[in-house]
């Protein structure tokens, strides 16, 4: 950013024609090349230390990165991810619908499952889902305090997956929910009104009012979730699961190379946590356009110029 300068006023007696504003002098910033400078040999240091150094067991990795029991995992893991998300998601937009409803009891239960869900860490509920049989033996469908319909027995019923299943998809659906709450408050309600005014409909005033302002709102939160879900499914491996990191497990189990195997693990959670960033990023781009895009960028613009603002020195 440059400092203003005023040019001196023509009209006095004492002006010359050939007054010019000062030279500007960028200001000198030493302490940044030296950070600059030090943060490259710390980082050349450590990518030297870890593709030289025979304990990580490169080899290794590069041997079980592609191994049958690694890749099939590796599809449970993004196959449970795909799946709680969905699932979680569409149950999140339903508390978040009855959580801005009118009704005093829907809103009522609405809060009360956000707030019951949000403070219980997803393993507790991975490990009571999976345990559900201790407490509910039998399961039974029929007439209050009458006869049973249909019955079945819970130790039958809820294995690894569908525990793993049930376990996340509550615990996405109450994140959700408020992510998708958030999107929605950001749309101004007069432009609601607005739209009623004219007579469009509740489906038209949603796909065209709503959802194109919220969704600029609602998709980084998304993304966030979706990226913690798939680091998240890594806990049903304590329920015998064989996800990624169980099937990881299983081989160091064997051959003891613990490290290099969990070093399998990272790799394939970084690649799929960098694809879903990239999936993030367009998703984003496409909901950002018009005039929401244009306020965005205009944000990020300002943000940025206010943390690389420096002033400058005016040399004459």
């Amino acid at each position: 950013m440059v400092t203003a300068v005023e040019r001196p006023s023509s009209s006095g007696s004492g002006s010359a024609e050939g007054d010019e504003l000062p030279r500007l002098a960028a200001r000198r910033r030493p302490g940044r090349w030296v950070a600059v400078a030090v943060i490259a040999v710390l980082a050349a240091m450590a990518v030297h230390s870890i593709l030289t150094d025979p304990r990580f067991e490169w080899g290794t990795v590069g041997r079980y990165l592609t191994a049958d029991t690694v890749v099939r995992g590796l599809g449970l893991t993004l196959g449970l991810t795909a799946a709680t998300f969905v699932a979680g998601w569409l149950l999140g937009v339903l508390l978040a619908v009855l959580r801005l409803s009118s009704n005093p009891v829907l809103r009522a239960v609405s809060f009360g499952y956000v707030w019951l869900i949000r403070s219980v860490p997803p393993l507790v509920l991975l490990l009571f889902w999976f345990n559900l049989a201790a407490i509910y033996p039998r399961l039974s469908i029929g007439i209050p305090f009458g006869p049973e319909f249909v019955h079945v027995d819970t130790a039958h019923l809820f294995g690894g997956v569908l525990a793993a299943f049930i376990a996340l998809t509550l615990d996405v659906s109450a994140f959700a929910a408020e992510i998708v709450r958030g999107g929605l408050l950001s749309v101004p309600a007069a432009q609601l009104d607005a739209a009623r005014s004219i007579g469009l409909t509740p489906g038209r005033i949603l796909r065209r009012i709503v959802l194109p302002q919220a969704m600029p709102a609602i998709v980084p939160g998304a993304g966030n979730l979706l990226v913690g879900l798939l680091k998240s499914t890594s806990l049903v491996s304590v329920i015998a699961v064989t996800d990624l990191l169980y099937s990881v497990q299983m081989i160091y189990a064997q051959n003891f190379q613990v490290m290099p195997l969990l070093f399998v693990a990272t790799i394939w959670y970084v690649v799929a946590t960098t694809v879903l960033a990239i999936v993030q990023y367009f998703v984003e781009r496409r909901y950002a356009r018009g005039m929401g895009g244009a306020e965005h960028g205009r944000a990020a613009s300002l943000l940025g110029g206010a943390l690389r603002w420096r002033p400058r020195v005016a040399v004459r």
